[in-house]
């Protein structure tokens, strides 16, 4: 959406609150967890199409499942917002090569798996469900594909996971939640809402839920990649993970943007997975 659109739907909605502020928050809390794309294009569905398709539940949701088997260890990828499993085309011929095990899903309201509303918590169980079925072994998340791994790890704690592979990951809930009621330019009365909905929802408030406070209950060992100049995801991120995440180690990089999508850093992944 441009700027324009984006700030007109903050001030209807700022409007609203004046006559209903739970009303408002609430249509701000759905507009949050509504993905506007992710769904698969043809040309994004060639790139797994080749894969072997299975379709996995949580509560009755479906989750779309990509396994191209291996005899070696195996792998998840977990995207994140707005995208899908083809996201990983960059990488997957060289995690073939491995021999990897190799499984991606989509996440809730992606791609082809079910629902129209996306959070973080949901997206874990989903994470929790694929690994628990397949005993992955390493857990490669992009954006909040690696915070929902750091929530099912520090959740479940399964212990087949030995190493999680963490690129342009949000630290905390917080910075996520105040950059969308910053980008929206939500009034006090509609931010307030929101935390008091995510607490209602959820039993904890808003800063409870921070990937980089979970990891220090999570043993497998951490790679956290991030661009210092990504515009998603502020770099400050990488280096609260860093502090907090005692079994892990930072590759810092510069040029590639949120996606870290440079196949340079291949190698160093694989290096990763395969110590």
């Amino acid at each position: 959406m441009s700027s324009f659109v984006i700030k007109s739907i903050g001030n209807a909605l700022n409007a609203t609150s004046l006559i209903s502020s739970k009303y408002a928050s609430k249509k701000a809390l759905h507009l949050f967890a509504s993905p506007r794309k992710g769904r698969y294009t043809e040309k994004q569905r060639t790139i797994v199409d080749s894969a072997f398709f299975e379709e996995l539940s949580y509560e009755g949701q479906n989750i779309a499942t990509y396994r191209w088997n291996g005899k070696g260890k195996t792998i998840l990828l977990a995207h994140g917002w707005e995208s899908n499993a083809s996201r990983w085309s960059y990488i997957l011929n060289d995690l073939k090569a491995q021999g990897f095990n190799i499984i991606a899903l989509d996440a809730p309201a992606h791609g082809r798996s079910g629902g129209k509303q996306f959070n973080a918590l949901l997206y874990s169980e989903c994470i929790n469900v694929v690994a628990k079925k397949h005993q992955v072994e390493a857990i490669i998340g992009h954006s909040v594909g690696g915070m929902a791994t750091v929530f099912f790890m520090h959740k479940y704690q399964l212990p087949s996971v030995k190493k999680l592979v963490l690129l342009g990951a949000p630290a905390h809930f917080t910075g996520v939640f105040s950059r969308y009621k910053s980008m929206m330019g939500y009034n006090k009365r509609i931010s307030n809402g929101l935390d008091t909905i995510v607490f209602e929802r959820f039993g904890k408030p808003v800063d409870y839920f921070s990937a980089a406070n979970f990891t220090k209950t999570i043993e497998a060992d951490g790679l956290i990649i991030h661009d210092k100049k990504d515009k998603i995801i502020p770099f400050e991120d990488a280096l609260l993970f860093a502090n907090r995440y005692q079994n892990s180690k930072l590759i810092e990089t510069e040029g590639f943007g949120h996606g870290l999508k440079d196949t340079s850093l291949t190698p160093k992944i694989i290096e990763f997975i395969n110590r």
